[in-house]
């Protein structure tokens, strides 16, 4: 009888222990999933193409070359500028868009994603895209020629506000950031101006040629003319001045409560995984904390502001809710 319980005993305590084994192996089973998760992706394994919206020896291009360039060595692997034009960024936005979501057609964005949008020039908006990274942001300038009468930003608009119409302001394109900059002083002032569309750099062209009064711009594209003593820049629309032009005011400072800032950044198509967006994102931060970029960036005019992939993503939606509203005000918002 003792033998035959302590063979039962036996027998459970047999059981149990397989029982144990088995629910650890099935544990084990389960951990690869888990361990996948963590993984590093294999990504990327080829060249990544960039998308810049406007053309070569822009402000906008060059400051996606050398984004390019560093973050390249940051993934190992070359990432290829492309220009594709048109349409207030339409045209380079809606090839992205119809890209294989994986991480390997980016493009440089920026507030064109909400003005060519609302300006009717494509039926998608921002949420076609998932942001990576914001970069910069650059302030528009009002510049004139340098033999121009006005030295100072209120005598310009004192002038303008004497003389509706007369003065000519070009910007990059109807529609485009820089127009609604110049219809936005017009709003904080009273003024008004005439404003003249012109494809890209041919606002800085017309001005030197007496076409126009005055550019509406961003500072990398009139810079080489600041430098050559061919233009003035009135006044600046960051928060603050900028290290490359430190005698130039903000309107701020001069009363204009103007504060409108061009942002750039990376977005990919929406879709791309979660993991290639991280690992995308990893890279342009340890761009934007770069020093030859840091540097880079300040030449050209822009400031250092970076966001990563969630908060990106949110700020796009705050500001296309401000440049539709605006775009609405002055009858340009077609949807």
């Amino acid at each position: 009888m003792v033998k035959r319980i302590l063979g039962i005993i036996m027998a459970s305590m047999l059981l149990a222990g397989l029982s144990f084994i088995v629910g650890g192996c099935g544990g084990k089973q389960g951990s690869p999933g888990g361990q996948a998760k963590e993984q590093k992706i294999e990504f990327p394994t080829k060249p990544i193409e960039m998308t810049v919206l406007f053309g070569p020896g822009s402000g906008a291009d060059l400051l996606a070359r050398k984004v390019a360039e560093l973050a390249g060595k940051e993934l190992g692997q070359p990432i290829a500028v492309v220009n594709r034009t048109g349409a207030g960024g339409a045209v380079g936005y809606s090839y992205v868009k119809e890209q294989k979501p994986d991480g390997y057609s980016i493009v440089w964005n920026s507030n064109s994603i909400n003005t060519a949008y609302h300006a009717g020039n494509m039926n998608f908006n921002y949420t076609a895209f998932s942001g990576v990274a914001e970069l910069t942001t650059e302030p528009v300038s009002l510049a004139v020629k340098a033999d121009a009468p006005w030295k100072d930003i209120n005598e310009f608009i004192e002038y303008a506000k004497k003389n509706p119409g007369k003065i000519r302001i070009g910007n990059s394109g109807k529609g485009s950031f820089t127009h609604l900059v110049a219809v936005a002083l017009e709003n904080k002032t009273g003024a008004k101006f005439t404003h003249v569309p012109f494809g890209q750099g041919l606002a800085v062209s017309s001005l030197l040629g007496g076409q126009i009064e005055a550019s509406s711009q961003l500072p990398a594209e009139i810079m080489s003319q600041v430098k050559a003593g061919q233009v003035r820049i009135l006044a600046i629309t960051g928060e603050e001045r900028l290290k490359i032009l430190p005698d130039v005011p903000t309107f701020k400072e001069k009363g204009i409560p103007l504060t409108l800032s061009l942002w750039r950044g990376i977005a990919v198509p929406a879709g791309t995984p979660e993991p290639v967006i991280k690992k995308l994102e990893e890279a342009f931060k340890k761009v934007a904390e770069n020093p030859e970029f840091k540097k880079f960036a300040e030449e050209m005019g822009a400031n250092i502001e970076f966001r990563g992939a969630k908060e990106f993503d949110r700020f796009i939606a705050e500001q296309d809710k401000e440049l539709a509203a605006l775009m609405e005000q002055i009858g340009m918002k077609k949807q």
